[in-house]
Formats: structure tokens, sequence, C-alpha cells
């Protein structure tokens, strides 16, 4: 396979509308409370489209840009993994993207990021204090999500505990991932810091979109850690294929380039982990000290940034890339020993491989 990306035009996420019901006056006014004001209003509701240059044109922005839509995905076929009957409530789907959209509006923040989906980020379009607020609310917009879902209120709730569960672990990896320098960080302590900041944020988040799932099918409790466990797997496995594939930047991508830029902020990625497990002591206090001069001198042209990605690459970067594609059969295979050999798992093998083709 090729190390450059062979990008699929993803397709829009189909779920942008769902912006428009948020900010309609029947979810608004109830929590308004109107009736409480010390004097009646001819009408309490504000134009729409003050509303929408406050949330519903950021909201629309994200969830309209074409996007893999993996997660909802996973989320239709971990459901028919689950026995659910017929397909999958469509809002459940929407909660999972919703939250992730949300979340990719906060890390571009937190990232110094300049694209997303094919289009400039949120905060440089619509302004850092809007684009953060708009971020944070969509995490709390999935939430009301959920209590639209037709199902029995104990399955609401255990919904909605598994999606407090996932943000607090992303949370708790987004921390971490923004505190440590692969650059400055002992050897030792490198692993580790990867594989907690990738289980904690792209593995939670896909354990979510197989868990809320098989919890909206009221599954059996063994069927829904299988499924859980297989989609964290799936997390780290892609997210192991991203990293890697990022070490290829196109030259005119340069400093907007985010292939690289993980490796200019220093971030703890699967190749620093790889490097750090198999690398000879020599060639790779070369490598942390070219990630340590990014962050101390100016690179302008993302010259120094594409230096250091070609040398990581070739240290680790084949190696790297067999070893994820191991982990994502691992991870397939032992899923279908839980729950046997069903069509669906040659929907996700197909997925994976055409997921593969896209990280490159």
């Amino acid at each position: 396979m090729s190390a450059r990306p062979r990008h699929r035009t993803p397709a829009p996420t189909g779920f942008a509308p769902l912006a428009d019901e948020a900010l309609s006056p029947d979810w608004l006014l109830p929590g308004i409370h109107p009736e409480d004001w010390p004097e009646p209003m001819a009408s309490p509701e504000l134009p729409r489209a003050i509303w929408d240059e406050a949330l519903g044109d950021i909201a629309r922005d994200i969830l309209a840009r074409p996007s893999r839509q993996f997660r909802a995905r996973l989320c239709q076929l971990a459901w028919r993994l689950a026995d659910g009957p017929g397909d999958a409530p469509a809002r459940l789907a929407a909660t999972v993207e919703i939250v992730h959209a949300g979340s990719l509006i906060i890390d571009d923040i937190e990232d110094g990021s300049t694209r997303r989906r094919g289009g400039s980020c949120l905060h440089l379009i619509h302004g850092l204090p809007r684009a953060l607020n708009a971020g944070s609310w969509m995490y709390f917009w999935a939430m009301s999500q959920v209590d639209q879902l037709p199902l029995p209120s104990g399955s609401r709730d255990r919904i909605r505990g598994a999606l407090v569960d996932a943000l607090y672990r992303g949370h708790l990896g987004q921390a971490l991932d923004l505190s440590v320098s692969v650059g400055r960080m002992p050897r030792a302590w490198i692993y580790r810091a990867v594989v907690s900041t990738t289980m904690l944020k792209t593995g939670a988040l896909m354990e979510l979109s197989a868990r809320v799932a098989a919890l909206a099918a009221d599954a059996p409790p063994a069927r829904i850690e299988a499924l859980a466990r297989f989609g964290r797997r799936l997390g780290v496995g892609l997210q192991m294929l991203d990293d890697f594939g990022n070490l290829t930047a196109p030259a005119a991508e340069a400093r907007d380039s985010k292939a690289l830029e993980d490796l200019r902020n220093g971030r703890p990625t699967w190749p620093w982990a790889r490097a750090a497990m198999d690398l000879d002591d020599g060639v790779f206090d070369d490598l942390q000290a070219a990630v340590r001069a990014l962050d101390d001198q100016e690179d302008p042209d993302g010259t120094r940034a594409r230096r250091l990605a070609a040398a990581l690459r070739m240290a680790v970067g084949f190696k790297g890339r067999r070893q994820a594609g191991a982990y994502l059969d691992h991870a397939l295979e032992d899923l279908r020993a839980q729950v046997g050999d069903r069509a669906e798992l040659s929907l996700l093998a197909a997925e994976i491989e055409r997921l593969e083709a896209s990280y490159g």
C-alpha cells in the first residue's frame, strides 16, 4: 500500500438539520420560562437569526462538512450485532456524531489548528469565544437527544451514563495530550503516555458508538462489553493508522498541514511510541532533539517538520503500519469469537479496509 494518503471524498453527515430543531421555540422556550418574568411579553421568542448567529450557524457548519461518518455506521452495525430489531434509532447515531463534532471544534482551538473537514476551522470563521461555547454546548445538545430516543427510561439513563463516561475520559486524555511533549518527556514514559491518550480520547469515543447501540438494543451484558471492547480497539487501531499516515505531508501544505501539526506540537503519537520502544539511543535522542528544535525555532515553511516526519517515517513507519493492521485484524477476530460468524462482520471488515486506504 502506498504511503501517500488516497483520499476519498467523504459525504456530508446529514445531521445539520437537527440544529434547526434544537433552536426552535418548542425546544428553547421551556428553558427560558417566560411565565416567570414580572410582566407578560407579547412574544417571548427572539428572531431566529439571533439564535443562528449565537449557535446555529456554527453547529450546522461543522455538521454539514464532509465526514467519514464511521461512528454512525458503527452504531448501526453494533445495533444489528446486538440483535436490535430493524434499524437503530436515527437519533442514536446523531448523538454520537454531535459529541464528536463538538470535540473537534474544541480540539482545534486547543491545538491551534487551521483546517478541519476540508475548510477553515470553526474558531477562525466564527471567532474563538463563540466556537468554544458552541463546541461545549454540543456535548449537552447530544445529551438532550437521548431524551428523544424511543426507548424505555432505564435504557436512556444507561446511554446518558455512557455519554458522561466517554466525555469524562476524553477530557482526561486531552489534558494529558496538551500537557506533555515527546521532545522533553523521559523516554521510559512515552509509550505509556501514548497508550493513555489514545485509549482515553479516540478509544473512548469509538467505544461509545458501539456501547450506546448495544445498550439501546437491550443486549445481554456480555454482548454489550464485547461490542464496546471492539469499538475501543477499533478507535485505537484507526488512530495508529492516522498517526502513521500523517507522517506524509505534501510540501505545498507547509504550515497549514494537519499532518505536521502533531509533530510541531510535540504530541505523544504512535510513531513516537514505536520509536521509544525500538530505536537505538543515539537515533532516538536525535529525533527528540529535532522535535525540541521545532518548538524552540521558527519553521515558517514547514521544512523542519517535514524533515522530522520523514526521519520518523523511515525509522518506524512501516513496522508501525503493520502493527496497526494486525491490531485491527485481531480486534475483528476477537469480536467474531464473541458473536459468531455474522454477516455484519464482513461489513465491518470492508469498512476497516476502506478506512485503512483513506488514512494512507
